[in-house]
């Protein structure tokens, strides 16, 4: 008699349910990240085989594998700093061979002679520069000269000709076969931006309705941010480089230049979002009722990231532009200038409501420059705070 397969207990049905819905998204995960990496991958394919080309065919080197490694490095999959790794990759390389070279002709080839070779480059080169790429690229030269090349040999000097040409290659493909430098940077901040638009909401929401999970959620979510904040760093980085290298890029130098001019109030406003949720966990924990105005002010404040987010995803010359985001927060700032509490806040019994208001205003002071008005312009749209109360600028 066969038995009868055993019936799902609710928990493993849920966890089957997971996994199902987990492995769509897992494999959409990671389809979009080989797709935004398909450039460098084109880039890097590129660079090798006209750096082998080179090397091999046209200046005769036997077995160049120097110069595609050092195309491949130079450029990699990050757009940042390619100029700095070329440098960093031949520089290391010219010191590994040098003291290799000098050493292995001097002591001989051995176990404890390769160790001190190494020792002695990476040395050399954390003395000459603090990146990692240096020391790592001295070390590996030095054990090429220590163990596939005889003492003496033009071998060394050979293998640091094709890490030259390597690096040279990947720079030249970076700048004939460019990635727009805006394009990553822009979607990093509509990213971030679009983010900050669904906390707030879910901050007004939760205080209106004293729902700790959406409050929560909030917090959660805020502070998860960073690493995208970090990534936004890196592109700008990366983009202000393309710039640099690519006369395709030179006209865009303007563009990046307000693109790097938003990355840090946008920075200091995801702050002041994080500290505005994480007091309206605690005053839902105490029990407190916010003001209700206050309330509605938050929820308002998803308009703004909302247009400063397709702000950043339009193109020159369309709508929204920072005028208009410039003008929605202006009438922000005049709505939490006119709130009840501006006034009474000194005698409230709630030292997260008033952290909450002061939050409130200075994220609006920090979008009022990512919407391209100055500091001084931006603070000059908020009014004075009764002085008697600490905290609250």
């Amino acid at each position: 008699m066969t038995p009868k397969p055993r019936a799902l207990s609710d928990s493993a049905r849920r966890r089957l349910l997971r996994r199902h819905d987990a492995l769509p998204q897992t494999i959409q995960r990671r389809t979009k990240r080989l797709w935004n990496a398909k450039l460098p991958v084109l880039q890097c394919a590129v660079a090798a085989a006209v750096a082998w080309f080179i090397a091999n065919d046209l200046i005769g080197h036997v077995s160049p594998f120097f110069a595609p490694i050092a195309a491949i490095i130079s450029l990699g999959l990050s757009l940042q700093q390619r100029l700095r790794r070329s440098l960093e990759l031949v520089g290391g390389v010219t010191l590994g061979i040098g003291v290799g070279d000098l050493l292995i002709s001097a002591i001989g080839t051995g176990p404890w002679q390769l160790g001190l070779v190494v020792a002695i480059a990476m040395s050399v080169a954390l003395l000459a520069d603090r990146g990692p790429l240096v020391p790592m690229q001295a070390a590996s030269s030095a054990v090429l000269v220590a163990t596939l090349l005889p003492p003496g040999s033009t071998g060394g000097w050979t293998r640091m000709l094709d890490a030259l040409i390597g690096g040279l290659v990947g720079v030249v493909i970076a700048a004939i076969i460019p990635n727009s430098p805006a394009r990553r940077p822009r979607k990093d901040a509509a990213k971030v931006l679009d983010t900050m638009r669904r906390v707030v909401a879910s901050i007004a929401a939760g205080l209106t309705d004293r729902d700790i999970s959406s409050l929560e959620w909030a917090l959660e979510t805020a502070r998860a941010t960073q690493p995208d904040l970090d990534q936004l760093s890196a592109d700008l980085a990366g983009g202000l480089e393309i710039t640099k290298v690519s006369p395709m890029f030179w006209s865009s130098r303007p563009r990046m230049d307000k693109l790097q001019a938003i990355a840090d109030p946008l920075d200091n406003a995801v702050r002041n979002v994080r500290v505005m949720s994480r007091r309206a966990v605690a005053s839902n924990q105490n029990g407190e009722r916010i003001d209700a105005d206050l309330v509605r002010e938050i929820g308002r404040l998803a308009e703004s990231f909302k247009i400063l987010r397709d702000v950043v995803l339009a193109e020159p010359g369309a709508q929204p532009d920072q005028a208009e985001a410039a003008r929605v927060l202006r009438s922000a700032a005049r709505r939490a200038n006119k709130l009840p509490m501006h006034d009474d806040m000194a005698d409230s019994d709630s030292l997260n409501e008033v952290m909450i208001y002061g939050q409130l205003r200075s994220t609006i002071v920090d979008l009022l420059q990512v919407a391209g008005l100055s500091r001084t312009s931006a603070v000059a749209q908020m009014h004075d705070v009764p002085k008697k109360f600490p905290g609250v600028s």
